[in-house]
């Protein structure tokens, strides 16, 4: 089974991320979805999410389109504890990811000598982000 691992905050559901995620599922035949915590978004964007972690994983399991969905908490090295422990066959990026957690995460990669393919995705429904439809 080649399993796929992508995170986001997915606050507030739009076709931009409905997309993604059909896309990100098309790369494997198992789809896990982390939804990053509250105060790790507060961190990245300084603002928190319209709807908390929890509130945003039922959403997505509403969806029907990923396999697994997951909550890591606040601490930034458990997204490697979770990569490592999942050992994904493939990780798929937001377009948005940004490049120095990229960089990070092939350091760590070769450092574990863990065989991990990535992608990153193209932009969907126009590159849209939830914080637009919040104002």
């Amino acid at each position: 089974m080649k399993k796929v691992l992508c995170s986001g905050t997915f606050d507030i559901l739009h076709k931009g991320h409905v997309e993604f995620l059909k896309d990100a599922k098309k790369h494997g035949d198992y789809l896990i979805v982390n939804v990053i915590s509250d105060k790790s978004i507060y961190k990245n964007k300084r603002r928190y999410p319209f709807y908390n972690q929890k509130k945003r994983s039922i959403h997505l399991r509403k969806l029907g389109i990923a396999d697994e969905i997951i909550n890591v908490s606040d601490n930034d090295n458990k997204n490697m504890n979770l990569i490592r422990k999942i050992s994904p066959n493939v990780i798929v990026f937001g377009y948005d990811q940004k490049s120095s957690f990229i960089s990070e995460l092939k350091r760590f990669l070769k450092k574990e000598g863990l065989i991990i393919k990535y992608y990153k995705s193209k932009k969907f429904a126009g590159g849209i982000h939830s914080s637009y439809l919040q104002k």
